[in-house]
């Protein structure tokens, strides 16, 4: 009796090895091994990466004056947009398909900057005790630009001077760069852009097929699926084959243990009507439950 035991211990180890590499099968229910009982309920969880993009526009103290002093328009508000940007979908806890971990947040700056809260602090020239208006300072920083430029153009042509070249040419072009930008964040702004990736956990039940795993709106980015002013971002889950099982047992073997074999579904991550990433991945709850014939000893 004891040898049968180990004898089915080991078919066992052997079968469990097996279907550690193949996502689609696992064992199930109750199974006797050498070291007693052990009790297999194969489940998908499904891990869902949504990276959103938040892009924040700073206001410049001199907005109002940049059509009249430089030709151009600017945003006259603070604003806050987010977006969405993309989305991963894989099988949580899986050597094959793992999901890995979320991606860092990155931030980038659109626009020249000392700091991303707060503009450069660019005064003029203090020649009396009179304190200009904002437009008399708007006109003097725009004059600044505009000298900026030709001593760039001198620099470049020559004309500046023999003396100028190599290295010396190139931090002289890079610092007038920075002063430019600097005067012209007073009048267009500055934008800050953040990426971040959120991870959310999706747990599939047999016969439901959508999932409202987050919701999202453009004003406050990425909300709770119970906050109803955002729309709603959505899994849907699709079976898409066959769950046939080559080494299902026949009816005359007698060694066979309970398996269950995952259905590959598609996997698709809708925001707002868009789709935005689709996998196939193997879903046991959507599978079903074979018998397999253990391998017989030779």
């Amino acid at each position: 009796m004891k040898s049968k035991i180990l004898l089915l211990a080991g078919l066992l180890f052997g079968a469990t090895a097996a279907m550690a590499q193949n996502p689609y099968i696992a064992l199930e229910g109750a199974m006797e091994g050498a070291d007693g009982i052990a009790i297999s309920m194969p489940r998908t969880v499904l891990a869902v990466d949504l990276t959103v993009e938040r892009t924040v526009t700073l206001c410049g103290p001199y907005a109002r004056y940049a059509q009249k002093y430089l030709g151009v328009r600017a945003p006259l508000t603070d604003k806050t947009t987010w977006s969405v940007v993309g989305a991963r979908i894989a099988l949580s806890g899986d050597d094959l398909y793992d999901a890995g971990e979320p991606a860092a947040p990155q931030q980038r700056v659109l626009q020249h900057a000392s700091s991303d809260e707060e503009f450069a602090r660019v005064q003029p020239d203090k020649m009396s005790m009179v304190v200009p208006s904002l437009e008399d300072a708007a006109r003097a920083a725009a004059e600044q630009v505009f000298a900026l430029r030709r001593h760039r153009l001198e620099l470049i042509t020559g004309d500046a001077g023999e003396n100028v070249f190599g290295e010396g040419l190139n931090a002289a072009l890079s610092e007038i760069e920075r002063l430019e930008q600097s005067y012209l964040e007073l009048f267009l702004g500055k934008q800050t852009v953040l990426v971040e990736t959120h991870r959310y956990l999706v747990y599939p039940e047999a016969g439901k097929n959508q999932y409202v795993f987050c919701r999202f709106s453009p004003a406050a980015g990425l909300l709770p699926d119970s906050d109803l002013s955002g729309d709603m971002v959505l899994l849907q889950i699709e079976p898409a084959g066959e769950t046939s099982c080559s080494i299902e047992a026949g009816p005359k073997e007698s060694s066979v243990v309970k398996c269950r074999v995952a259905a590959p579904a598609v996997c698709t991550v809708i925001a707002a009507g868009r789709e935005y990433a689709r996998a196939v991945l193997p879903v046991f709850e959507f599978g079903r439950t074979v018998q397999v014939a253990l391998p017989r000893r030779k």
